[in-house]
């Protein structure tokens, strides 16, 4: 029997009734990525820039948090058209490219991602699990409509140039990276400086203007929520090892006496 594959992240934006929330799985584990899977949320973004994955830990990950009704989007660590290719042929169908600065790169991400003649992408479908190993009728055919890509803008070029990359034909949507954004402006590690959340809330008012969905990345929920106000539609609001490394330390501080931080400092 010909299988469906689920809805992509760019479907799902476009029947929600409210913003959608999501948090990052960088630990790597496909164990941990299933806790997060299961935890109500609606997105999960699996990172290959920032984490220890390679393709074979996506492609556990993706496996483990297929039961479940979560949309995870895989973070390629650059949008270099064999990567792209890969990271599709495991059966990921939602990317997010990091550091596109321009028109032209947004729509060189946008080639890879298309089969010819549109585009530059490999053709493997009948050795992948995107496809299900041809078990997905028509799947080359209509490729477009099962894999959504969206682009990150960081960089205070590309928040210059977020018209130009919104109006792109296949960019499903822009994620803002407030953390290389500020580095970027000079402000490294002021994510939530005045002028950082300024060109933040430009580069959203620029993406709508294309009709395009925009979302952001946002630890602290004061700000979170304001990008949520100022018209975010999908947000990254946490992630998993954040929340180890800060429960950790929550559970240490509780049960073991303060005079024992400088010990525990030196290991």
């Amino acid at each position: 029997m010909p299988l469906r594959l689920n809805p992509t992240f760019r479907d799902r934006l476009a029947s929600a009734d409210r913003p959608l929330i999501g948090m990052w799985v960088s630990s790597g584990s496909p164990l941990v990525a299933e806790i997060c899977a299961g935890a109500g949320l609606d997105w999960l973004l699996v990172d290959m820039e920032h984490s220890p994955n390679s393709l074979e830990s996506v492609l556990a990950q993706l496996q483990a948090v297929a039961a479940y009704p979560v949309t995870p989007v895989v973070r390629v660590p650059i949008g270099d058209v064999v990567t792209i290719k890969q990271v599709l042929d495991l059966g990921a169908q939602n990317l997010l490219v990091p550091m596109v600065s321009s028109g032209d790169e947004a729509r060189a991400v946008v080639e890879a991602v298309r089969y010819p003649p549109r585009g530059r992408r490999g053709v493997g479908s009948a050795l992948a699990r995107s496809a299900r190993w041809n078990r997905v009728d028509g799947y080359l055919a209509n490729a477009d409509e099962h894999v959504s890509v969206f682009v990150q803008i960081e960089t205070a070029e590309g928040a210059d140039a977020a018209a130009d990359i919104a109006a792109v034909d296949g960019v499903d949507g822009v994620f803002v990276g407030p953390s290389d954004l500020s580095a970027s402006m000079g402000l490294l590690g002021q994510q939530s400086h005045p002028d950082v959340v300024a060109t933040v809330q430009r580069t959203f008012a620029a993406v709508r203007a294309a009709a395009k969905p925009v979302g952001v990345n946002a630890f602290d929920p004061a700000v979170a929520r304001s990008y949520l106000e100022a018209g975010a539609s999908f947000a990254l609001v946490g992630a998993d090892v954040a929340l180890l490394a800060r429960g950790s330390e929550a559970l240490a501080a509780t049960f073991i006496p303060a005079a024992d931080d400088t010990e525990r400092a030196s290991y």
